[in-house]
C-alpha cells in the first residue's frame, strides 16, 4: 500500500494572496483546540523539528483515532491548505531535510525567503476563486 507526503524541501509556502492579514496572527485559543492552532503550537515552540508529515498528523489524524500508516494511506491535504496560511498570515519554510518552521507575514526573515531564489515558491490555496 502506497504512503502519500504532504513533505517539501527546500521550499516556503507563502500565504494566500487572498488572505485578510496583512501581519501574521495566532490562532484563537479554544477549550477544544482547532487544527490550526494544533499546528500553531507545534511549530512555534520548535522551529525545524517537525516535517509536515508530522505536524498535518498530530492535527488531523491522531485526533481521529487513526495510526500514521492509516492516515497516510490516502493522500491528505498539505500545509498550503492550513488555515495558518491561508487566513492567519503565516509562511512555512522547509529545509533541506523537509523540516519546517512558520514566518510570520510582515517580517523581514519572510521577505528575505520569499525573495530566495535557492528555494522552490509555492502558494498558500485561496480561501474563495478568483
Amino acid at each position: 500500500m502506497p504512503v502519500h507526503t504532504t513533505n517539501y524541501a527546500n521550499t516556503f509556502i507563502e500565504v494566500a494572496a487572498d488572505c485578510p492579514v496583512a501581519q501574521a496572527e495566532e490562532p484563537p485559543l479554544r477549550a477544544t483546540p482547532s487544527v490550526a492552532r494544533i499546528q500553531f503550537d507545534m511549530l512555534i515552540a520548535d522551529p525545524y523539528r517537525h516535517t509536515s508529515d508530522d505536524v498535518v498528523y498530530e492535527s488531523n489524524g491522531r485526533r481521529r483515532g487513526l495510526s500514521r500508516d492509516e492516515f497516510f494511506a490516502k493522500g491528505q491535504p498539505c500545509l498550503r491548505a492550513s488555515a495558518l496560511t491561508k487566513r492567519y498570515g503565516w509562511g512555512v519554510h522547509s529545509d533541506a531535510e523537509g523540516r519546517i518552521a512558520l514566518v510570520p507575514a510582515g517580517s523581514d526573515r519572510y521577505r528575505e525567503l520569499a525573495a530566495d531564489p535557492e528555494l522552490q515558491h509555492v502558494s498558500a490555496m485561496r480561501s474563495s476563486r478568483g
